[in-house]
């Protein structure tokens, strides 16, 4: 079996020649140059992705803290800490949505520079809050500007980033959503949850100053007739002293092919719809794993078994596990390649969603379970479960199983999916098929979540873990029928290899 795509030697792979290599002094002064200025537009980008991941967890501190709320207009009932938790995606649904529209309308920068305004918008709500209201509307307008940002951010990314760095470029969106949501668990042991709130300002401020001081892509400067403007971008990321003529002119050329609007006929195309199909089935894969529901009630998860630490610090461990394999995906992703770090991925994922749910089946019960988010049963149809010791070594198993679970997350079908996605999707439809990427990805990311507390309630909380392992397997199928491998190929590579009408990826 060959690896799929982009590898083999011949006609239809040799779209775009290589340049001949540089000398060696000249690599080294030039790379160093380009890579200093692209990790700084990237850096200014991906401080929306921390608001994001920021925002994504905010609930985990915060819904337990309101559950004992002496403010009556504030203390969450379970169906409301439902709302609350799960209204977010809503909100990055809707984002998503409108990035189909302001990626290509406004641009990519301009578009994640937009995305501050819900943002400021719903911390300040949610910091203000004398009502349930504002809470949820807070909470869905942080989840608008994450929605934007996902669909917005990997895009400008992988369209600024060169291909020997692109792999490890597109990894931090995913880290700097994970350094943010680490960033709020650890902040959750300090700053009353109002306070939680203002701290989310800063970066969103930040991020605004930094990007308006970036160029936009490319390739989307181009796609609008800003010749000019796409040449000057261009040279000030890769540098004064880099040659950057035949990079433009092999952009230039596949953005001239690509400029007309798409219509239906073209969509049904393979080589459209391929790659746009695989990019939704990943990201609602990716979804189907338990990530949202469990980064979401986290805390509360370890409230409702048996564990060893407290739970707050359970869940400020898991974040530091989670940055750091993200950091690890990120430092192998051009090494390894994308399929090798999905495999692992997904297989660690179900290795862990399998134990957690044999655990809460079978292992020792909680003493102390949280009364209002009713995560457990109180017992097992038909049996009882031992009672837990606080010196007990067994109950160190849900972190230790939580930990693999985003380890595995981390280093493969978090970050990868967002790189691929940025990768694979045809430069016509790019704007438009990565919002709709979002758009399903946290459609599917609010119907877990908002469904997570009513079946745990009804059948336990082992049944959901069980229902994420199955889904694990699933991706260990799709990942080796389906996904491409990308790595060290330009975009326009990419796009050259479903130009060549293969029935099958596999050979």
């Amino acid at each position: 079996m060959q690896e799929p795509l982009l590898g083999a030697e011949g006609r239809d792979y040799d779209t775009f020649p290589e340049k001949p290599p540089p000398s060696p002094g000249e690599r080294t002064r030039v790379g160093v140059l380009q890579n200093k200025r692209v990790f700084l537009a990237t850096f200014a980008a991906v401080l929306g992705n921390f608001s994001f991941g920021y925002a994504l967890v905010y609930t985990s501190p915060v819904i337990p803290a309101l559950e004992h709320s002496s403010d009556p207009n504030l203390n969450l009932t379970k169906t409301q800490a439902s709302w609350f938790g799960s209204v977010f995606t809503l909100g990055a649904a809707a984002g998503g949505l409108s990035a189909m529209v302001l990626n290509d309308l406004l641009g990519r920068k301009l578009s994640i520079m937009f995305s501050a305004v819900p943002s400021a918008a719903g911390y300040a709500l949610m910091a203000g809050a004398h009502g349930l209201w504002m809470l949820l509307l807070g909470r869905m307008l942080t989840g608008f500007a994450g929605g934007l940002t996902a669909a917005c951010i990997p895009v400008y990314v992988s369209e600024i980033a060169p291909p020997s760095v692109r792999g490890a470029l597109g990894a931090t969106p995913q880290l700097m959503a994970v350094f943010g949501s680490l960033s709020l668990y650890a902040l959750g042991l300090l700053l009353p949850w109002r306070w939680l709130a203002v701290a989310g300002e800063g970066p969103v401020l930040v991020m605004v100053l930094l990007l308006s001081c970036m160029p936009n892509s490319p390739r989307f400067l181009l796609s609008k007739g800003r010749d000019a403007e796409a040449l000057q971008a261009l040279a000030w990321l890769r540098g004064a002293d880099a040659d950057t003529r035949w990079e433009f002119e092999q952009i230039q050329d596949t953005v001239r092919r690509q400029s007309s609007h798409l219509s239906w006929a073209e969509a049904r195309d393979p080589h459209m719809y391929r790659p746009i199909v695989i990019a939704l089935l990943m990201r609602f894969l990716q979804q189907l794993t338990g990530i949202t529901p469990i980064l979401v009630y986290l805390q509360s998860i370890f409230d409702s078994t048996a564990v060893l630490l407290p739970p707050k610090d359970d869940a400020a461990i898991v974040g530091a596990v989670r940055l750091l394999s993200v950091l690890i995906a990120a430092l192998t992703m051009d090494l390894a390649g994308r399929k090798v770090l999905l495999f692992i991925s997904a297989a660690g994922m179900f290795a862990a969603n399998l134990t957690l749910g044999l655990y809460v089946h079978f292992g020792p019960k909680s003493l102390a379970p949280n009364s209002t988010v009713g995560l457990e049963r109180a017992a097992l149809a038909g049996t009882e479960q031992p009672l837990a010791t606080p010196t007990s070594y067994l109950t160190l198993v849900p972190l230790l199983a939580t930990m693999l679970f985003i380890m595995g997350y981390a280093m493969g079908w978090g970050p990868i999916t967002w790189l691929l996605m940025s990768e694979i999707l045809p430069l016509r439809a790019r704007g438009v098929a990565s919002g709709l990427c979002v758009l399903v990805s946290w459609l599917t990311a609010f119907a877990l979540t908002k469904s997570f507390l009513l079946v745990t309630n009804a059948f336990g909380l082992e049944a959901p873990f069980f229902f994420f392992a199955a889904v694990c397997l699933v991706n260990l199928a799709f990942t080796g029928c389906c996904v491409p491998e990308t790595k060290g190929r330009s975009l326009e590579q990419i796009e050259s290899f479903f130009r060549t009408g293969r029935r099958s990826f596999l050979h």
